[in-house]
């Protein structure tokens, strides 16, 4: 999706319909992209919250990439949000839409995010997850449950999980 995506303010809409139309698989790719910002897994852990969060932030800045009215007002509202913090609620919403208004700086400021800030923070708590859901084993039962109702499951070590896991996130 990086290759066929043109982070401008015109081209963006155009990009993401060539990318669910015409690119090989794009829609697929996209779509994995879209399912995988709904979270829903135990969050009783610290890293679980950080990862619910960076899944939230992977959907509010991928939802304003194509740049179409939803991704517009969607950019608006949510990084006008903090403008009601005092004293530093100003400056947050310039750090965050890369200017004063909403424009073409707020969308490389998001695809930015979308492509740096977002994965490197989530494969670093991905790391920091994978140990502490096997020392609660959070896994072995639910894989206990899978083998006992005759499914295969594999056993994928969290280094040949992650090595399979970026380049489908890095899509």
């Amino acid at each position: 999706m990086t290759f066929y995506y043109r982070p401008t303010v015109t081209d963006a809409f155009a990009s993401v319909q060539y990318i669910m139309t015409e690119a090989n698989f794009g829609w697929l790719i996209r779509s994995v992209h879209r399912w995988s910002a709904k979270y829903d897994g135990p969050n009783d852990d610290p890293t679980c919250v950080v990862l619910a969060v960076l899944t939230a932030s992977f959907g509010v800045t991928g939802y304003s990439l194509p740049w179409d009215q939803i991704g517009y007002w969607a950019v608006k509202i949510v990084t006008g949000v903090p403008d009601a913090i005092p004293v530093i609620g100003s400056p947050l919403v310039e750090l965050l839409r890369g200017s004063a208004s909403v424009g073409q700086s707020t969308l490389i400021v998001f695809i930015v995010y979308t492509l740096l800030y977002c994965r490197l923070l989530t494969a670093v708590f991905m790391l920091m997850h994978f140990p502490m859901i096997r020392k609660q084993e959070y896994s072995c039962d639910i894989l206990s449950d899978f083998a006992r109702v005759g499914y295969y499951v594999p056993s994928i070590s969290p280094s040949k999980a992650l090595r399979i896991a970026m380049p489908i996130v890095s899509a």
